[in-house]
């Protein structure tokens, strides 16, 4: 591909004098750009707004779900379809968006997706039922899966040395905190205003991008020759696997998994297009997705390495929310509160994660992060039914820290030698493992979860005997203190209340399990990493 001036496609400028001290190590089939212009810097900005947005209304809803259930008429078991649909929509997309650069190029393909999202943002608002809001934000999820893959091809074709470096530190940056703020930003919305503002707070922004991008970014041209053989077979087979993947991701932990007739018939169509799905790749002469990106070592392992991040990064920001309102009763506001200690780590490790890397192998910076992130996962798993916001202080800190020295080298190992060629297929197949990474871990969770739970309840319960003194004068004490304060029977009061003092212990074993078992994880990435060749610097 050649290299795009960022000004005047007609008007090549004059060649640029060889600077000997100059990085030479690029990318396989790459030469070295100009400086990124002012217009470049505009663009991949605006481009980076679209992404905190795109990435952030996965969550957003979460703190707000009540109240949307509330507005749309539905059940408790069915609003939760309300994010289900964006994220079946975003990961079949992620893919897919590689192909799509292509023919319509990088600078449509995500205007585009950007007015869509805008559109789907402002339908959601007026949504006045579950199955409109349930068709909206799946054209949302789709909209915004093309958003975040077509961010790195630019960034790697217009940037580099240091200026590559800020960007991705920023990215990764954007990456960590549009999750963590989601939610706390979501629910100071609804609180101040309305649900519906949780969609239209997209509007200007996402106009604003799309002009932004469409003005300052120009580095491919459309190939429109490419739809005479788009594999429409193969678009479905993957849609189809990686749809029904999602949702028994998603609901099965809700419904027991294989126990339930509908996820067992997603997890074998699931498995079945899949199967298909494979075999037309590898035998169509122009495949949906090229699946020999993979065969390159450090793509494999980058795209690993993300995948864990991605595990790390939503299973933590939904299991210590979830430990601070089911535990310590915070509320919405305190909650955000605490974990936005991480948010702020992140933002005053990202100057000096620039000079590590510049300084230091990118395979001891992402070791040093993923040990870190373990680490942070240790110091946190001393939970108890009174931990306060300064006993999480130095765990979160250290675990936005670990993320923010975790993402740069994992992004750079993987996409630093793909060639510029396959920079927008492979960008797609990155940023699926992530969103992946994601949704299998917080399945994951949920179900060893309910497996620890019950396990802490049976084993805490085995001591709870009437027979026993202690237990005994408990229930005395406590009945005799209800007898005064509440009308009824007294002494079921008190035993309600002491099986829910043996729940809100099992809870806090359960949290520190799976803290323990997300830091054991990261110890294993830890051990693979002399698999990893070193990567090229590109940061130099």
């Amino acid at each position: 591909m050649a290299w795009l001036a960022a000004g005047s496609a007609s008007a090549a400028p004059p060649p640029r004098p060889v600077d000997p001290h100059a990085p030479t190590d690029l990318p396989a089939g790459a030469t070295a750009p100009d400086q990124p212009t002012l217009r470049d810097w505009f663009g991949v900005l605006a481009m980076a707004v679209g992404l905190f947005m795109a990435i952030m209304d996965v969550q957003i809803v979460t703190s707000s779900l009540t109240q949307i259930q509330g507005g749309l008429s539905a059940s408790a078991d069915e609003i939760a379809w309300v994010q289900t649909a964006y994220l079946i929509a975003d990961v079949v997309m992620v893919p897919l968006s590689g192909m799509l650069s292509r023919i319509l190029s990088t600078r449509n393909l995500f205007c585009i997706a950007a007015l869509g999202f805008t559109s789907a943002s402002v339908l959601c608002a007026t949504a006045t039922n579950l199955e409109q809001m349930i068709i909206y934000r799946a054209m949302q999820g789709f909209c915004g899966g093309a958003i975040t893959p077509s961010v790195f091809p630019v960034v790697y074709t217009r940037f580099r040395g240091p200026n590559l470096t800020r960007l991705m530190v920023m990215i990764s940056v954007i990456l960590n905190l549009s999750s963590t703020l989601g939610p706390t930003i979501g629910g100071y919305l609804t609180d101040t205003l309305s649900w519906h503002w949780l969609f239209l707070v997209n509007i200007i922004p996402g106009v604003a991008v799309s002009i932004v991008v469409y003005l300052c970014i120009d580095i491919d041209r459309p190939d429109f020759s490419l739809l005479r053989n788009f594999d429409a077979l193969g678009l479905m087979l993957m849609a189809s696997s990686l749809g029904c993947l999602e949702y028994a991701l998603e609901e099965g932990p809700r419904w027991d998994w294989l126990s339930d007739d509908t996820i067992r018939l997603a997890m074998l169509v699931s498995a079945v297009g899949g199967a298909l799905f494979f075999w037309r790749v590898l035998t169509y002469r122009q495949p949906i997705v090229d699946l020999r990106a993979f065969l390159n070592r450090n793509f494999s392992l980058g795209s690993f390495y993300t995948f864990m991040v991605g595990t790390g990064m939503y299973s933590t920001t939904y299991l210590i929310p979830l430990f601070l309102a089911q535990v310590r009763g915070f509320s919405a506001l305190q909650i955000g509160e605490t974990v936005f200690i991480a948010g702020i780590a992140q933002m005053a490790m990202s100057p000096f994660t620039t000079q590590i890397a510049r300084r230091m192998d990118l395979r001891l910076m992402l070791a040093t992060g993923l040990a870190l992130f373990a680490f942070a996962m240790y110091l946190t798993a001393t939970l108890t039914n009174q931990t306060s916001f300064w006993e999480l202080f130095i765990p979160q800190a250290v675990r936005g820290i670990a993320l923010m020295l975790c993402y740069l080298p994992a992004n750079m190992i993987a996409l630093g030698t793909v060639p510029t060629d396959k920079m927008k297929n492979a960008s797609g197949l990155y940023g699926l493992t992530r969103d992946l990474g994601g949704a299998i871990s917080l399945a994951t969770v949920g179900t060893i979860m309910n497996w620890r739970l019950d396990y802490h309840w049976n084993r805490l319960i085995e001591d709870i005997n009437p027979a026993r003194p202690v237990v005994q004068q408990f229930l005395d004490h406590t009945t005799n203190r209800l007898s005064l304060l509440i009308p009824g029977d007294p002494n079921h009061a008190a035993r309600e209340m002491l099986a829910n003092l043996v729940q809100r212990e099992a809870l806090v074993l359960t949290y520190n399990d799976l803290l323990l078992l997300i830091g054991g994880f990261f110890v294993i990435g830890v051990m693979m990493m002399p698999l990893v060749r070193r990567a090229r610097s590109l940061v130099t």
